[in-house]
């Protein structure tokens, strides 16, 4: 992957973006086209029933001036003072589940798996045919390789503040147990596998296997007696 963002660029991008309030109206009245010609957000429907789609604080100004021609309404609210929008998924090539959160400015491998619960944040990468299981959380400019999987709960830490620290670097082929933590600027080997519940202070070596708080090597790959207990299932990355 190429043109990654750090943290100086993705700082800017937060500070200087236009801060929003997404939200969907839906109301009922007696309104004309008249009524919305020129709003700065997106209305739909006809008749006596609309849908009003954008920033809150423009509904909201609007709702005020035509309050005498509103007859009854509902207000969803789905952030305050949002910096960023949420990734255009159909620009991505993998399957993405319902409920998982990727922030605009991530970069998705062909053919990952984004479980439902997921949050990955800006500026973080995630290599081809990796998973990211339910509730995992990817954070800021973290690097994730090919063919990983981060188990359901991990946590892989981003790096905005300070902003001296290097991002977390996970390399292909890695496992990364369940609620495991991976702190910042650690670095993970190739084909390593991270245990449920560790908590990764230091670097490790590719091709081990490390466990407990603070996590520690205790074997290497080819001593793992039961190999399918560190596989991936290649079958689960196809998206047709």
């Amino acid at each position: 992957m190429s043109d990654k963002l750090d943290f100086k660029t993705i700082a800017d991008l937060i500070a200087n973006s236009h801060k929003t309030t997404p939200s969907r109206v839906f109301l009922t009245g007696s309104f004309s086209e008249r009524d919305f010609k020129g709003c700065e957000f997106k209305v739909f429907g006809e008749g006596k029933f609309f849908i009003l789609v954008g920033d809150f604080s423009l509904i909201k100004k609007w709702m005020r001036i035509h309050e005498k021609k509103i007859e009854d309404r509902h207000i969803e609210i789905y952030g305050r003072y949002s910096a960023l929008p949420m990734i255009d998924l159909d620009k991505v090539e993998a399957r993405i589940e319902p409920g998982a959160v990727i922030r605009q400015g991530a970069r998705i491998g062909k053919d990952c798996i984004i479980m439902m619960g997921a949050v990955i944040n800006i500026g973080a990468e995630i290599g081809t045919r990796t998973m990211v299981d339910m509730n995992a959380v990817i954070g800021a400019r973290a690097m994730i390789g090919r063919d990983c999987h981060i188990g359901a709960g991990a946590v892989i830490a981003g790096v905005l503040e300070p902003p001296s620290r290097k991002p977390v670097v996970i390399q292909d082929g890695v496992l990364v147990g369940a609620n495991a933590v991976v702190l910042e600027g650690i670095k993970v080997g190739k084909n390593s596998v991270i245990g449920a519940g560790a908590v990764v202070v230091d670097d490790i070596p590719p091709r081990v296997v490390a466990v407990g708080m603070p996590a520690k090597v205790v074997r290497k790959i080819e001593e793992v007696k039961d190999q399918e207990k560190i596989s991936m299932v290649r079958i689960l990355r196809n998206r047709k």
